[in-house]
């Protein structure tokens, strides 16, 4: 199955965090099959995403974690996607 998740970077007590798309199954830090963008919590929670490359995803069955769920909603790409469910 493939996740929609988070993956850990930055300086110790300094997190930056890649969303990716991989396997369920694999290492938090493992390879990735798509790097969809960054989520820097310290900086205002700053958000870089690529919401094309994200919809395909989704649109294709992968399941986002929760904390990633939150990121696409807080972003509007969630919104995005549940319109085009619909269509």
């Amino acid at each position: 199955m493939l996740k929609l998740r988070l993956t850990r970077l930055g300086d110790k007590k300094r997190p930056s965090y890649r969303l990716v798309a991989m396997e369920a199954l694999s290492k938090r830090d493992g390879g990735a099959i798509a790097y969809l963008g960054n989520y820097f919590p310290l900086e205002d929670s700053r958000v870089v995403l690529k919401e094309e490359e994200i919809l395909k995803f989704l649109k294709n069955g992968a399941q986002p974690t929760r904390t990633v769920k939150s990121i696409l909603v807080k972003a509007g790409v969630w919104a995005k996607f549940e319109e085009g469910k619909k269509k």
